[in-house]
């Protein structure tokens, strides 16, 4: 039986931008846009909507494991390789 496959991704995000959008990559980081401001955990919830949505996966396949109050962040992406969500995002 084969693991689990599950990517971890470093992303860098800016909140408050006039258009949510996955930018390209920002010192080794994926860089997404987001319209939501940093605050009440706004901007983390849209950043796993959106990554959700463009890999075509439900939001519970997306977890944020570090960097909650900060523009780094890093997530976890289940069912999919780092290769793999980089290629989907368009930044590979």
């Amino acid at each position: 039986m084969t693991p689990p496959t599950s990517a971890i991704l470093d992303v860098h995000v800016q909140p408050r931008a006039k258009k949510a959008e996955i930018v390209g990559m920002h010192g080794g980081a994926v860089k997404i846009r987001l319209q939501s401001p940093p605050v009440d955990g706004a901007a983390n919830e849209e950043l796993i909507r959106i990554v959700a949505k463009k890999l075509g996966l439900r939001r519970s396949d997306i977890e944020l494991i570090g960097g909650v109050s900060s523009r780094r962040k890093r997530i976890r992406v289940n069912g999919l390789t780092v290769s793999d969500v980089l290629r989907a995002l368009g930044v590979a």
